[in-house]
């Protein structure tokens, strides 16, 4: 095995974990500083709760409690601002 197999077989590694959505070339270790963003499928979890406990009208402290529950951090208010909007889309659609 020579050098150049060996380091094509740590970038294959590498790049198997590589968040989707992100340029294959550019200031990687820079994706480190970026603030955490509330995932979709972690919205949905908490529409869900905030849903089944029935609490309206739902707030702004509500949803951020529910976010710090969810992900053990600090809400931003564009992860407040999604969920309050993923909220008023549920209750605008039909129920079966």
């Amino acid at each position: 095995m020579g050098l150049a197999d060996g380091l094509s077989r740590i970038v294959a590694f590498l790049r198997a974990g590589y968040p989707t959505g992100m340029p294959a070339t550019g200031y990687v270790p820079l994706l480190a500083l970026l603030p955490r963003r509330v995932s979709d499928d972690e919205i949905t979890v908490i529409t869900r709760e905030l849903t089944v406990r029935k609490h309206w009208p739902t707030d702004t402290a509500d949803v951020g409690v529910e976010i710090t529950r969810i992900t053990d951090g600090m809400p931003s208010l564009e992860d407040i601002e999604r969920v309050q909007h993923r909220l008023a889309a549920n209750e605008q659609s039909p129920t079966p």
